[in-house]
């Protein structure tokens, strides 16, 4: 089982293929396993890699640490240790949080970024969502099992597999108890404040059933130079699990816009 020591932790990764890099990005809690068909369907023609975030998976549970500023640079140093060459970064939900916050911080070492249910602003669009959020990390804390259950179900459309949605539930409960500290200090910035200055493309995936808006992912998309945004109907928050076949065809015409030798000047929203 291969681990990076990066930005004082230790990382669990998975690295398959040849070719034009992307470097995946999971949800809160979960894992690298959450990509596992992107994986399977990319790895013939890709480099593809998959990260365990700190407290996740099979990654070192730190008890601190875990916040965006932490794991933004995790990724950057990634890129380093594993000598990957400008990668697409796919992150699903805060994890495109992080994506879109490592391209700004060096666009010249990132290809572009592909956001699934990014949650953007809204985590703080009002006091009330800002209470929301701080009243969750406290559940998290205090009845750990009973908000996990009750939790994940919600990140998924009506016909998901029970399977996949107590798979999810099992990753998420065997994560670090420390996971928490991401809803308290350690919220990503809001992305509108430097979107306009992004050089590298975005494309804002996002399902029309997901707690999290698609109209977040289409604003974002518009404030972006080089923004694009699809909308997966009849799906949750995680649409790579969801609608593999379909998701993992949007991202393989993505991941071939960006990766190009050269991409347009300009991508329209849609």
């Amino acid at each position: 089982m291969p681990h990076a020591h990066v930005n004082g932790t230790e990382l669990h990764y998975e690295d398959h293929g040849t070719g034009p890099a992307a470097l995946f990005l999971h949800g809160w809690g979960t894992s690298g396993r959450a990509w596992d068909a992107q994986v399977a369907a990319l790895a013939p023609d890709h480099r593809v890699v998959t990260v365990d975030w700190r407290g996740c998976g099979l990654s070192a549970r730190p008890a601190t640490g875990n916040t965006a500023e932490a794991n933004v640079a995790d990724i950057l140093a990634l890129i380093d240790t594993l000598s990957l060459d400008r990668p697409v970064l796919v992150g699903s939900s805060i994890g495109a949080a992080f994506a879109l916050e490592a391209a700004f911080r060096a666009p010249d070492r990132i290809a572009g970024v592909v956001s699934v249910g990014g949650p953007g602003y809204w985590n703080t669009v009002s006091p009330e969502k800002a209470a929301q959020v701080a009243e969750l990390r406290t559940s998290l804390v205090t009845d750990r099992a009973a908000t996990v259950a009750a939790w994940v179900p919600t990140w998924y459309g009506p016909d998901t597999s029970p399977a996949l949605i107590d798979q999810t539930i099992r990753q998420v409960l065997d994560s670090s108890v420390f996971l928490p500290e991401l809803f308290a200090d350690g919220a990503p910035r809001d992305p509108r404040a430097f979107l306009g200055e992004l050089p590298v493309p975005v494309h804002y995936l996002h399902g029309d059933l997901d707690l999290i808006p698609a109209e977040v992912s289409r604003t974002l998309a518009g404030l972006t130079p080089h923004g694009e945004f699809h909308l997966f109907e009849n799906t949750g928050h995680m649409p790579h699990q969801e609608r593999p076949v379909a998701f993992t065809a949007r991202l393989r015409t993505a991941l071939h816009r960006m990766t190009a030798p050269t991409h347009p000047t300009t991508a329209p929203a849609s």
